[in-house]
């Protein structure tokens, strides 16, 4: 019996909430969520919404968008990571709405757009970073919202009046959300598939798209003109250090990206298989969507390959325009392989996709009862999960069986909620760190918490320090006196990567005592980013007192 597309859809609703709202709090921090809440957190205590500061100093290198939204939520729920986690999700959620109705519009078929939407929600990239408190979704997300109103606005003759002014709003919440990156590798790209499309018309519609333009910069550029009327050097500083970093720091030859099919995870082969142009042009049951999506996908990549800086995580726009392409292909497979129709190349195609995959999935299932790192997770949840792996992989070979490659796609979309639901607790279990130890430990007790925190500005703090701390840690010149007894008594951070001595001066002049230790290292200390910056001690700094002889033991022995 077939489900209808109103049923689907209803499914795919709660596919989407599972994939970004689901164990939100498993994931350990990275480093940019870290960023971004110790300057959300410092909008809130100090007031700084328009010229954001993190750990004291300003930080003007980000759009601060999503730092106030980080900034309103760290004010309701105030150390509450998994309560910033979920605008993340909601962005995703923004961003996935609008790919299906882009999709729904280019190809006018909603079966196409479920399976791009499924393709995109079952990409490793989307699901990370739709659980992370950064810029990237935020962006993103809003420049996919202003491409289809775009879409919609030139193709039509009606509605185009609140369509484009609406669209510049999107266009101007991503510049403030990110600056340029969602326009150079979404916005751009897209522009130059759609160019040659007959059905394009800007006819008549040449004040609204000026007013889209106007509406754009007065909501990206406001808070800029406003930086540099006020911190006009900061500000120049600021972009001589970004453009030094994109043309200096991670550059990559041109070729980097050449592996980005990888990224697609389960669809890896069908987004490789995507590439052959001369043979896809000649067959495909949607060659115009095809066409459009290939343009789109291979702009976006060569753009990325332009730009000397190149990370990885970098190909996560690239990931929208590639899932509607592999849902191009997979829509193919879907009405060949059902009408008899399909060649031998197709047939191929999908028994690979289909074997690799049940391979995937079985593989897992063995995992769960074979390595010592999935010990972590209970049996119980380990035979429910291994039973739902197993499921998937007989419904593989049950697509492969009577051709149905929508089958295949059901699959993947129960491997991916079955580790989202189930596995992803286990996920800091098994790889994190046995060893940590807080420095809120140290600096949170009653009897800390009041005190100002300090390190040595000789030996620069590691900001997941600093939002472990949960508050600042300022630079302090140890052997500036006066400075010392202006601040005493403080709690002094100590790292084990620190090389320079406590100097005498501030051994004559204070009283030590240790407050405790710290590791947070999410690593485990045999890894190699376990780093001794993460490691070391706080001592208690205060006023020197008389008749105590183990202030100088204490230093020795945290050094």
């Amino acid at each position: 019996m077939k489900t209808s597309h109103s049923t689907t859809l209803a499914i795919l609703v709660i596919f989407t909430l599972v994939t970004f709202f689901a164990n939100t709090g498993a994931l350990p921090t990275d480093i940019m969520e870290e960023r971004n809440v110790v300057t959300a957190r410092e909008m809130v205590s100090d007031g700084n919404w328009l010229v954001p500061t993190m750990n004291g100093q300003l930080r003007l290198e980000k759009p601060p968008l999503p730092t106030w939204v980080a900034g309103a939520i760290e004010a309701v729920c105030p150390n509450n990571l998994g309560a910033q986690r979920l605008a993340a999700g909601a962005m995703g959620c923004l961003w996935t709405w609008f790919l299906f109705l882009t999709a729904r519009y280019i190809a006018r078929r909603t079966d196409y757009a479920i399976i791009a939407t499924v393709v995109f929600l079952t990409c490793y990239n989307t699901v990370l970073m739709g659980r992370s408190a950064t810029w990237d979704i935020y962006c993103h997300a809003l420049m996919m919202g202003a491409i289809y109103l775009l879409l919609r606005a030139l193709n039509e003759e009606r509605d185009y009046r609140w369509q484009l002014p609406l669209a510049g709003l999107f266009l101007g919440l991503s510049w403030l959300s990110k600056g340029p990156v969602s326009f150079y590798t979404l916005l751009l790209p897209f522009l130059l598939s759609i160019v040659t499309l007959p059905s394009i018309t800007t006819r008549g519609k040449w004040p609204y798209l000026g007013m889209m333009l106007g509406v754009a910069v007065v909501v990206g550029g406001w808070w800029y003109a406003f930086l540099l009327i006020a911190h006009g050097d900061a500000v120049t500083a600021v972009m001589a250090k970004e453009t030094g970093a994109w043309t200096n720091h991670n550059v990559r030859p041109w070729w980097y990206y050449w592996r980005f099919f990888l990224e697609m995870g389960a669809w890896a082969l069908p987004a490789l298989a995507s590439l052959a142009l001369t043979y896809w042009k000649h067959h495909i049951t949607m060659k115009r969507t095809y066409l459009i999506t290939f343009s789109w996908t291979v702009g976006s990549l060569v753009l990325l390959s332009l730009m000397p800086e190149k990370k990885m995580r970098y190909l996560l726009p690239s990931l929208a325009p590639c899932a509607l392409l592999v849902a191009c292909i997979l829509t193919h497979l879907k009405d060949t392989l059902a009408s008899g129709k399909a060649d031998r190349f197709v047939r191929t195609l999908f028994v690979a996709q289909s074997v690799l995959l049940i391979l995937v999935m079985l593989g897992s299932a063995v995992a769960l009862f074979g390595l010592h790192a999935a010990s972590v997770i209970s049996v119980p949840m380990r035979l429910i999960a291994a039973a739902l792996l197993s499921f998937a992989a007989c419904d593989t070979m049950r697509a492969v069986a009577s051709r149905q490659p929508m089958v295949q796609v059901r699959a993947v979309a129960i491997v991916f909620a079955t580790a989202e639901l189930l596995l992803l607790p286990a996920i800091t279990k098994a790889v994190g760190n046995p060893d940590s130890h807080s420095i809120a430990l140290a600096v949170g007790t009653p009897q800390t918490q009041e005190l100002p925190l300090f390190h040595d500005q000789r030996t620069p703090i590691r900001i997941e320090l600093v939002y472990n701390a949960q508050r600042k840690i300022q630079p302090i010149d140890l052997n500036d006196v006066k400075e010392v007894r202006a601040h005493m008594p403080f709690a002094l951070v100590i790292t084990a990567s620190a090389k320079a001595p406590i100097p005498t001066t501030l051994l004559a002049e204070a009283d030590t005592c240790p407050l405790g230790y710290f590791d947070n290292n999410l690593h485990r200390h045999s890894n190699r980013h376990y780093t001794d910056d993460l490691r070391g001690r706080v001592l208690l700094i205060k006023g020197k007192q008389a008749n105590n002889p183990s202030s100088q033991a204490n230093i020795k022995q945290t050094r």
